[in-house]
């Protein structure tokens, strides 16, 4: 990258060092199987399969979401404050590109080689043209795990790509009919004024202006071991629900699953390419690369059930929630990363 380079997060100090890219893919995939977010969903799908009635309380669910995506922003804010414009001009245009590309591709495999009707073709590829804020934040604790250094202001790219996706699938499909377009203001406030975008955004802002020296004062609740621990029960109630949604795999059918996981392979190696194209590091472009593979199961739902509502929500939530977010976080997150070493 020229000009100033940018600043790189020192990975925590979870494993002995190993040099960059030495690891085999399968030691990478053992470790993260291995690793407690991975553990902890999987036995959040294994209590639904064996019919437990174990389930965090929803209060205590809502409240975990707000402090991951809050403390997420709050990082990312600090960090960001730290960069020159210059130097995050280039990741947010790849950024932007990667959130027009990816409901498009999703929606004309859907139309055309899935035969869906145009409803259901743009309420998952609108599911698919968002972000996962879960799938982003399992691989920044991957990539500690591997002593890999990443970009600090990743988070304004989360945010960045939250939203543009949404909107270009649903106008595809509002725009089939005329009626339905009234509506696109009303979703447009609801995905903006959305809990997640308040929280990255805001947590952005607040981090952002900061007075130099302050963050230090609340860096040990946002940040380090109580995060990690508080992304641990996040998982463990998202494996729940997961495990509720794997039922729907025998409707869904062999395509859905198909273009649960391909898709995201797809999506997910060309946002590891724009990112080391864009001058991330192998780090950044492994997170980049994973955000673009994820589906969002949290902001497009509301927005597809405002404009789209003769769209059918289990397969959208079936394909992101029990398909593409599962693999993501098991399988999907270390092969980004070995193609980003690959390509590097």
């Amino acid at each position: 990258m020229s000009g100033q380079e940018a600043t790189l997060l020192p990975a925590a100090d979870l494993l002995r060092p190993c040099p960059r890219g030495v690891l085999p893919l399968t030691e990478i995939l053992r470790l993260n199987l291995l690793s407690p977010i991975t553990l902890a969903f999987a036995l959040g799908i294994f209590a639904r399969v064996v019919k437990s009635e174990f389930s965090l309380p929803r209060q205590m669910y809502t409240g975990l979401g707000i402090y991951l995506l809050f403390a997420l922003g709050l990082k990312g804010g600090v960090e960001l404050a730290k960069e020159p414009l210059g130097v995050i001009i280039l990741p947010v245009a790849v950024t932007l590109v990667l959130g027009c590309i990816r409901p498009l591709t999703s929606y004309a495999v859907l139309r055309k080689l899935g035969g869906f009707n145009t409803d259901d073709s743009a309420g998952i590829a609108a599911h698919y043209g968002s972000v996962s804020a879960v799938t982003f934040i399992a691989a920044l604790t991957f990539l500690e795990g591997m002593r890999e250094p990443v970009e600090g202001y990743l988070p304004t790219l989360l945010a960045i790509l939250e939203s543009p996706g949404i909107h270009i699938a649903l106008a595809i499909g509002a725009l089939k009919q005329a009626d339905r377009t009234e509506s696109m203001g009303s979703v447009l406030h609801e995905v903006l004024t959305g809990r997640t975008m308040i929280l990255l955004v805001g947590g952005l802002v607040v981090g952002y202006f900061m007075a130099p020296g302050t963050w230090d004062q609340v860096a040990g609740f946002y940040d380090g071991a109580v995060f990690k621990g508080a992304l641990c029960l996040f998982l463990l109630e998202m494996g729940v629900v997961a495990g509720e949604r794997l039922g729907d795999l025998k409707e869904s059918g062999l395509f859905l699953l198909a273009f649960g996981v391909i898709m995201a392979v797809i999506h997910g190696v060309v946002g590891v390419g724009a990112g080391l194209l864009a001058g991330l590091s192998p780090g950044g472009a492994t997170v980049l690369g994973a955000m673009s593979a994820s589906a969002s199961y949290i902001a497009a739902p509301p927005a597809v059930r405002m404009t789209l509502p003769a769209a059918n929500p289990t397969l959208s939530l079936t394909a992101s929630l029990a398909i593409t977010f599962p693999f993501n976080i098991i399988f999907g997150i270390p092969l980004y990363y070995q193609v980003a070493l690959w390509m590097t």
